[in-house]
């Protein structure tokens, strides 16, 4: 995955990523029932961010950047919860760096702006 430092964009890409890693994954049901809410999850952090951009006041854009936030921490929880094919273990071990990547940017936005 390439990086992209518009954070919009990143969390975009990333979200497809994580489209087609899910497409990818074995039809299980945990596979099934984990990679719904790791779509759901991957998406909100766009999303929020998006939001947080779009906000009513400070307070509204700090609630979406923290919701933005949990949302990464939570995609890191049903990446690991997925059991993909074999060829797809780099993959997983990929979106789960780029997770907590992400989750770093979040919280680096947030340390600055909670000051």
């Amino acid at each position: 995955m390439e990086k992209v430092f518009d954070f919009k964009k990143r969390s975009l890409s990333f979200a497809r990523a994580i489209n087609v890693y899910v497409r990818n994954l074995p039809l299980d049901i945990p596979n099934r029932e984990n990679g719904k809410q790791l779509v759901r999850a991957a998406g909100s952090i766009g999303a929020n961010y998006i939001e947080a951009d779009d906000c009513l006041g400070d307070r509204d854009r700090l609630m979406r950047l923290r919701i933005s936030r949990k949302e990464a921490r939570e995609t890191l929880f049903w990446i690991d919860l997925t059991e993909p094919h074999k060829q797809f273990i780099n993959e997983k071990i990929s979106l789960m760096c780029e997770t907590d990547e992400l989750l770093r940017i979040l919280s680096a936005i947030l340390n600055k702006e909670e000051k």
